[in-house]
């Protein structure tokens, strides 16, 4: 799912494109908004909240999307090619023609859509916690909220967007790093030191990557992330494997990186490895029946190998095999037909060589 910053650059891309200007066509592809046409409306702005993005159009109203897992927004020209998927992905058009160029933008595989009275935004991000990357933000209260379920794991309080909205499944295995915590550690558990800059250090990288084309938080060139999506790779502070599992109900795909030796606290156990089978102690030699070409007999050879699925046992009486049955002659691949009398008058034709009547 969408970070912070990455709902924040796809807010300021739509605000550029569709703000201030007059709309030239609404298309929702939504049966419950399908009669809805804002044409001619003036779009106001469009406002990151959190993970979910907020399009004000005059006349009080306001289009609510988020962009769930798979979901995303794409701003074309009138002379470019549509590229973010099929069309019947496609789930709201909204465009400027008044702009120059003309701009149009398109949301493909929104699971949430809903049109609302601006007055009555609360409906839908009334829930969230400070923003850290709005005008609202608090490290105070979210804080507070974080620390007021301290037996919650702290990768499970960090993805609760009522604590604080705009972290996801990759900053929270970052910021977990940082903090030298694993994610499943009870919020209550963290070290006071690390408590009090945890609200602070979340903020500082949200806002160092929302400009940003390529997230980084470790400050190193072909090296963006820490531990996020490096399963089985050796850690950068300490060369140990980083490790993946998903944490939660399980409800959710919520895929979660940790170093097992920087960080401290609880964790799940490594899945046991698959055993390959065990073979025998000393076996010793296997006497396999080998039958020779000229001698009809058979005679035992030691071999080395595995037993295989014929084997004579050594202390086995020794008899000799019956001999082949004679195969019956090899039929012909065809036989051969009589040919039917010719019927033709002499003298009508060549010189046949079928049997006449």
């Amino acid at each position: 799912m969408p970070e912070g910053d990455t709902v924040w650059q796809t807010a300021k891309r739509l605000h550029t494109a569709l703000a201030g200007k007059v709309l030239t066509l609404s298309d929702f592809r939504v049966p419950q908004y399908a009669t809805v046409d804002l044409a001619g409306r003036t779009v106001l702005d469009v406002t990151p909240r959190g993970k979910h993005l907020l399009t004000r159009v005059e006349g009080g109203l306001t289009v609510h999307t988020h962009l769930g897992m798979e979901g995303s927004w794409k701003v074309y020209t009138d002379r470019q090619r549509w590229t973010g998927g099929p069309a019947h992905q496609i789930r709201l058009i909204l465009a400027a023609a008044d702009a120059r160029p003309a701009r149009t933008a398109v949301g493909y595989r929104l699971p949430v859509l809903d049109l609302l009275r601006t007055a009555e935004e609360d409906r839908a991000v009334g829930h969230l916690g400070p923003d850290l990357l709005g005008p609202d933000w608090s490290a105070d209260r979210a804080l507070a909220n974080l620390l007021a379920d301290p037996a919650r794991p702290l990768g499970e309080a960090l993805l609760d967007q009522r604590n604080l909205a705009g972290i996801g499944n990759v900053y929270k295995s970052e910021l977990c790093f940082l903090l030298r915590a694993t994610p499943w550690l009870p919020v209550g558990a963290l070290p006071a030191e690390h408590t009090a800059q945890l609200p602070v250090l979340a903020k500082k990288l949200l806002e160092a990557n929302r400009d940003r084309p390529i997230r980084s938080t470790t400050g190193r060139r072909g090296q963006d992330l820490f531990v996020y999506g490096r399963a089985n790779r050796p850690c950068l502070r300490c060369t140990t494997p980083i490790r993946m599992a998903n944490q939660g109900d399980g409800s959710r795909e919520r895929p979660t990186y940790w170093c097992p030796n920087c960080q401290a606290g609880p964790a799940p156990s490594p899945p046991p490895r698959a055993r390959l089978p065990v073979p025998p102690e000393n076996p010793g030699p296997v006497l396999h029946a080998v039958r020779p070409i000229d001698d009809p007999s058979e005679t035992l050879v030691p071999s080395p190998s595995w037993p295989s699925r014929r084997t004579t046992s050594p202390d086995a009486p020794h008899s000799s095999p019956a001999p082949p049955a004679a195969s019956a002659a090899p039929r012909p691949f065809c036989s051969p037909r009589p040919a039917p009398p010719c019927t033709v008058p002499t003298g009508t034709h060549r010189a046949c060589t079928r049997p006449r009547p």
